[in-house]
Formats: structure tokens, sequence, C-alpha cells
């Protein structure tokens, strides 16, 4: 059922310790494959209100005859999976009242402008308040001239060829759009291009490959993707034209994990993600088995049997990177992902010169999901929002810097742990998942690596305007939360030293971060330093010209009015090209 998640089965175990059975999960009811691809979740609470979705269907331009049926399918979806669906092409609906009983909103198929000022000023509240958004199909030809809806959705429309049959990729299988589908999918729709390419602000989920069709202009050409927006979530796909695509199982699956994560009933890791090489995606190539047990490789997928041992990839010592996988586990059991140990065939030796990553539901906070086994817990809060439960796919992000590791998972980071043990060292460089013994079956999925090398990541100096000819500064060594950030003239003192960080983040010299104030989204909102949370507010792309970003807006690091004065504050604003939003280095 679309539901809140609760904190995963937490039993009392260890490594090879005793287990309690896996915890009642209601099963997920829809259409055959459905059923088949669909996870379990938790009950709700019996007092809690009705889940809620708004299908949304004005148009102002072409009208879609296949509205009906999608609105149709989001029925019975709805119907088969635990929420209610209330449908409108009223755009009086979008109140700050009226969108308030809702967990997401369904833009389907609308077209042109359907929103007024103060309608979409109430829906950028709900979304950034942490509603959800799902786009579909013509939902990216729609509302042109508002800025605020392109970045939410990802890119606009710009034209289509004829309707025709085309290969479908699917780029993240751990999602719950898409765990259900092959690496491939071939199918007819009508296949836009858009005017932009939205992979630096999103997740791609899929993308067209423009060689199996004609029309195609895009090159790299994303179709389904999705993104957190502030506090809300955001989700879009390109398909769905026809009304054939409404009665597809396939289709109606996407659909349905498209609301789920956007209605914050599953987790996904849906940062924008480039520059990752394949470790493992099919292909065992550079992987050694060390120890007891193996992993079964079938479609894509590492399943672990027997143990203990571990599958390492001995093909590349690793020092400073970010590594990220996908893993399903089967009730309470048991795996992890070893990081930071010297080449061995011995897997005792790995977990003894290394750190696990644990994946396990047990109640020991240093031996459960993300904690550093035996050494340090996760936040366990963070850890159980974030979380999926048994049966689906979870993400992990470990990103190691020197002997600094930090656990991500979903996308929200759960531990940061450094390494203090002079025995041990992250930067000894190999990665192993573990295969922990009989009864415990945990998959892997797209293993993927990107290596931090040189500037920015670790890197430490002044930040100067090109504008302003003056540095960004905070006023102080060690600022208070909420410091307005600023420019001042170029001292060399440590209230104007940053340090960029693998996870995105630029840090303050009293450790604080860059943070765009209440995870604002609009024009004008002020950038101060916070206590650094992970959150997509405190993240900054430094761009190759000179802009830096701030990813959870998509909008530029700004000097205000294009000021030159000691103290003009520093703000978020879209990105023009202008002097006051360009930056060096110092």
């Amino acid at each position: 059922m679309l539901r809140h998640l609760t904190p995963g089965a937490r039993g009392r175990g260890e490594r090879g310790g005793r287990k309690r059975s896996a915890p009642r999960m209601l099963s997920v009811t829809a259409m055959a494959l459905i059923a088949a691809v669909a996870t379990t979740i938790p009950a709700l609470p019996a007092q809690a209100a009705a889940v809620k979705v708004l299908v949304f269907s004005r148009t102002a331009g072409f009208r879609h005859d296949s509205i009906p049926s999608g609105i149709q399918a989001i029925r019975d979806l709805g119907t088969a999976d635990g929420f209610a669906v209330d449908a409108t092409e009223d755009a009086n609906a979008f109140s700050t009242a009226n969108l308030a009983q809702y967990r997401a909103v369904v833009f389907l198929s609308t077209t042109g402008d359907v929103l007024n000022d103060t309608q979409q000023a109430a829906f950028q509240t709900y979304v950034d308040g942490g509603g959800g958004y799902v786009g579909v199909h013509a939902a990216a030809d729609t509302e042109y001239n508002w800025p605020y809806y392109g970045q939410l959705m990802g890119a606009w429309f710009n034209n289509h060829p004829a309707i025709q049959q085309a290969t479908v990729r699917t780029e993240d299988r751990a999602h719950a759009a898409t765990a259900h589908l092959g690496a491939t999918w071939s199918r007819t729709d009508e296949w836009y291009n858009y005017r932009t390419n939205p992979r630096p602000n999103v997740r791609v989920l899929q993308s067209l490959d423009e060689g199996s069709y004609s029309g195609g202009t895009m090159g790299d050409h994303p179709i389904t993707w999705c993104h957190p927006q502030s506090s809300g979530r955001a989700f879009y796909t390109g398909l769905g034209h026809t009304q054939e695509s409404y009665a597809d199982p396939n289709f109606r699956a996407l659909l349905l994990g498209g609301i789920r994560y956007a209605a914050k009933a599953t987790n996904a890791d849906c940062r924008p993600e480039t520059g990752y090489t394949t470790l493992y995606n099919g292909s065992t190539a550079g992987w050694s088995q060390a120890g007891p047990g193996s992993f079964a490789n079938s479609d894509a997928t590492l399943t672990s049997q027997g143990g203990m041992g571990m599958l390492w990839y001995s093909a590349k010592e690793l020092r400073s990177y970010s590594l990220k996988l996908d893993w399903k586990m089967t009730g309470d059991s048991n795996s992890g992902v070893i990081v930071g140990f010297p080449a061995t065939s011995d897997p005792d030796a790995a977990l003894n010169t290394g750190y696990e990553v644990q994946i396990d539901a047990t109640d020991t906070p240093d031996r459960t999901t993300g904690a550093i086994y035996g050494f340090r817990s996760a936040d366990i809060a963070a850890r159980d929002a974030a979380l999926n439960p048994p049966g689906q796919w979870n993400t992990y992000e470990l990103l190691v810097e020197g002997e600094r590791l930090q656990v991500f998972l979903n996308g929200t980071r759960i531990n940061d742990f450094t390494n203090t043990d002079p025995v041990r060292s992250l930067q000894q460089g190999y990665v192993g998942i573990q295969n922990h013994g009989s009864g415990d079956v945990v998959s892997f999925r797209n293993i993927r690596v990107k290596e931090l090398t040189g500037t920015p990541s670790g890197s430490t100096s002044a930040v100067k305007g090109v504008g302003s000819g003056r540095c960004l500064d905070v006023g102080g060594v060690s600022p208070s939360n909420g410091a307005q950030a600023r420019i001042w003239d170029c001292s060399g003192q440590p209230d104007q030293q940053w340090t960029s960080t693998g996870a995105g983040e630029l840090r303050a010299s009293g450790g604080k971060c860059l943070d765009v104030s209440g995870g604002g989204t609009a024009d004008g909102a002020a950038v101060i330093v916070w206590d650094c949370n992970g959150q997509s507010n405190q993240r900054w792309r430094l761009n190759a010209d000179g802009t830096i970003t701030a990813v959870g807006a998509n909008k530029c690091l700004d000097v205000s009015g294009a000021g030159t004065a000691n103290g003009t504050r520093v703000q978020i604003w879209a990105c023009n090209g202008g002097a006051n939003q360009k930056w060096s280095r110092v």
C-alpha cells in the first residue's frame, strides 16, 4: 500500500549471530505484473488519515486523448495500492488549504499556461514544504514562463517525431519506478526531444537509444527522471502519450513507482549522478571471491549464497572515491560492504584491517544497517526515515576522503566516521561485498565508483567574486548558525577559507556549511552558514565556467545587485552568466 515508511525490523544478532524472523508486512496488490514487482510496506497506524493523490489534467494547448485512460489507470492503482485519487481540471484546487490534503500531485499531460500567479505560489510552497510532484508526458509542455516549474519538472518539451517503437535503456534499477524492468525495454510511444538536457540536475532513471528510432536529436536523451526539490520530491516520465500505455502493466508499474516516490511511500537516491565508472553491471571481470560461499550472477544482479566470504574488486585499488551500489535483502538477512583493506584472499583479514558498512536489521546500534560495524552506529532516526524495508532496493553511497567515511542511504547521510586507528587506513583502497552465510540472501546491482582527484574535492581556499574582486566571507572564524554570507576585502584569514567536499559541501573554517536559508528556491533566497546536515540546500556544484550552483534550488551563487562594496550580501539567483555569479579560488 502507499504508506508512510516505518523503521526497518531490528532483531538480535551479529555476524553469524541469532536472528529473529522477518517482520510481518502487508502485501501490495495490483494487476498481474504489478503484483509481481510491487514490494511490501508496513501499515499506517489505524488513526492515520487516508493517503490522497491529486491528478490534474487541465490543458490550454494540445489535448491528449489518452487523458481519460490515464486518470482511470491512476484510480486503479490507487484502489489496488491503498491511496485515494481526486481528479480535476479546476486550477482553483491549487490553494494552500486544498493542496495540504494531498501527498502528491500528478500533472497528467497538461499543456500550456494552466495556473495563475497565486496558484503557482501555492503549489511551490506545497512542494518545497514536502509535497510531491509527478509529471507525465506533456507535463513538459506546460508553464513555459514559470522558471520554478521548469526546474521542478526538469526540462521543457521541444518537439517530437512520429509515434514509433524505440529502445528505452534502464539506467537505475533500484528506483521503485524502474526496478521491475530489465536493462532495456522496447515499446511504442511518442518520444519527446527536450530543450535542454536535465541530467546535470536530476537522477536519470531511463534514457532513449536514439539509434533505435528516427527523430531523436539530443544524443544523450533522458526520458524518465527524479530529483529532490527542497523538502519535496519530483518525478517525471516522458512516456504515456498513447491510450495503450495505460493498459501496459510495465508502464503502470513505472507510474506507480513514481507516485510512491513522490508521495514518500518509498525512498530512492535521486540526487544528480555523473562521472561514475561501472565496476559491476552484469560482468564480474576484475572481481575475485575470497573465502567460502559465492554470489550468483543473473540479470545484472549478484545474490549472495553461503559464506562467510567476500567478493572483492581486485582489479584496482582506490583512494579517495565515491562508491555507489544498490542492495536488497530478504527478511533479516546479513551482509555488508567492506572498504579500506589491503589486497587479500582472506575475508577475515579484510574485516580486521578494513571497515564494514553493515547491511543487517539488528538492535545493536553499532551492528545495524548503516553502522560502521563494531565502531560507530548510524544516526538511527535518519536511517529509519531513509530505509526501504526488506524486499525493496536501497542505494548506498560510501564517500571516502582521506580517513573520513560518510555513508549515504537513498541520498540521506546516515553516518560520518573518521578512522583514528593506526593499524587501519581507509586509503588502503580495496572494496568488497560480503556473502554472510546460509540463509542470508542479499542482492547487489549497479556497483559504480567515482574517483575523487584534485580540485575541488577536499581543497581549502578563499573564493573570490570575479565581478567584485572581493572574497566570500562569513564575518568570523566561528560564525553562529544563520550568519549571512557576504563579500569582503580578501584577507587570507580563516573566515574566508572554504573546504569543498566530495559530498558537494562548502565548509567554512569553523566547520559549518554554506546553506540556502530554509531550503529556499526563490530568487534572492539568503545564503548563510549552518550546521552541516547533508541536505540538498547545503550542496553546491563548482562549474567549469566559474559559477557555483546551489544543487537544491538549481540557481547560482550571486552577489546581490551585482554589488562590489564590503558587506554586500550573497544570495541565490537564476543563472544568467553575469560577473556577479562567477567565482575563482585563490
